[in-house]
């Protein structure tokens, strides 16, 4: 006979629920203010960010985790994963004294490799993309008779990221809408099945980065064309799981593609508005709603923030580029005579028209500014992009010639 019952339900969900109960957080979920202004939206945040490990993975690890027999237990796991799925193995695997063994693709960002490791696991760097690295793990695994770890298409790993909407659901059970990153999909999966099962009325949303649409052009019968160098390096999977694909074509309303400018927008957004670090994978979601707000004017939004694990250098350029969006960075070039003095006047000039000097370079040797003449280029912070052109032109009241060498700017 054939066996034609659902791969995870509602009630293993639930059972997942109790499994990780006291071992996971249960992290805020809460209507953000200034959000909801900014969108006409409600735009409720399920913070998973406050997991220890920083993201949502921790919930799908230690429900299969805690499947494993006593031999399993013995012999160890390995695992394959960018980051988050990593670290969140290592961390319960070592805390209940399981050995753990990690294949993590060449380019992984450098915090994700070292918190992995911190956490108890050993960290095999292998192959320039998940897939390679995958390979290598179920190698290792077969060699070391490891029991795999799939980090989404696996019933018990997608009945624990399931409870993420359980938790939504029970804190604000009127929601209209949930949007979900999606990579290889298992959050998806798990949301929506226990969403769908709770009220068949809500919407379910994913989200995929532009340059890595997967999920949707799998479901869609398309070629898959997913590549580039993303932010939202979480969620860039070149081929989305079976089991995951199957469950989201039956529960999953609509896949939205969100561009790098817009996930760079939502990371700055949730470092100055909320005042916490998110990834580009857990921006994803807030940045599908800022592309998009009339479709989501005056609805009940459950945002889920998956993951906080982004590497520092990259946090940096995302809030530096953030400010040069909001028009609170200008670069200026000003032309004077090579004398002393000069720049102490322009200077001076610019923190007397309201411009903080962040950065200053000469320029007397290259021939796009004449002999005896000296280029220096300014990075400024201002209060607003109107503060330019009153720099400008109190420059050139003063006799000094000064032009706006970038406008550029994220619409809001």
């Amino acid at each position: 006979m054939i066996d034609v019952s659902p791969p995870v339900t509602i009630d293993d969900i639930r059972a997942a629920a109790g499994v990780i109960d006291g071992a996971v957080e249960k992290t805020p979920f809460a209507v953000s203010r200034t959000l909801s202004e900014m969108t006409g939206a409600s735009v409720a945040l399920k913070l998973e960010i406050f997991q220890y490990t920083a993201n949502f993975k921790e919930r799908g690890a230690l429900n299969r985790l805690m499947a494993l027999t006593d031999d399993e237990r013995r012999r160890g796991v390995v695992a394959m994963s960018a980051g988050n799925h990593a670290q969140a193995v290592a961390y319960h695997a070592t805390r209940l004294g399981i050995p753990a063994t990690i294949v993590m693709p060449r380019d992984t960002p450098f915090i994700k490799a070292t918190n992995t490791e911190r956490l108890g696991a050993s960290v095999v760097l292998q192959g320039s993309s998940l897939e390679e690295a995958a390979a290598h793990a179920r190698k290792l695994g077969k060699a070391g008779n490891l029991t795999f770890i799939h980090p989404y298409d696996d019933p018990l790993i997608i009945a624990g990221q399931g409870t993420v909407a359980l938790e939504m659901l029970n804190a604000i059970p009127d929601l209209d809408c949930l949007l979900v990153p999606i990579g290889g999909g298992g959050l998806i999966s798990g949301c929506a099945i226990a969403a769908k099962a709770i009220n068949p009325d809500i919407e379910i949303i994913g989200v995929e980065a532009a340059l890595f649409p997967s999920m949707r052009q799998s479901i869609a019968g398309e070629a898959i064309s997913a590549s580039g160098d993303t932010i939202a390096d979480g969620i860039a999977v070149k081929q989305p799981g079976k089991l995951t694909r199957k469950i989201i074509a039956e529960h999953v309303d609509d896949i939205v593609l969100v561009s790098e400018s817009r996930i760079e927008h939502a990371v700055h957004l949730f470092a100055e508005i909320e005042k916490v670090v998110v990834e580009g994978a857990g921006a994803a979601t807030l940045a599908a709603v800022l592309d998009d707000p009339d479709r989501f004017q005056g609805r009940k939004l459950g945002v889920v923030v998956s993951g906080g694990n982004i590497d520092s250098r990259t946090l940096a350029t995302v809030l530096m580029r953030g400010l040069v969006g909001a028009g609170r960075l200008m670069r200026l070039r000003v032309e004077v005579p090579d004398k002393p003095g000069n720049l102490a006047t322009v200077t001076t000039l610019i923190g007397t028209l309201g411009g903080n000097i962040v950065e200053v370079h000469h320029n007397r040797w290259f021939r796009d500014v004449p002999a005896g003449r000296s280029g220096i280029d300014f990075v400024i912070e201002i209060r607003a992009a109107a503060d330019s052109e009153a720099i400008i032109l109190g420059l050139a009241e003063n006799g000094i010639d000064a032009r706006l060498l970038s406008s550029d700017a994220v619409a809001g």
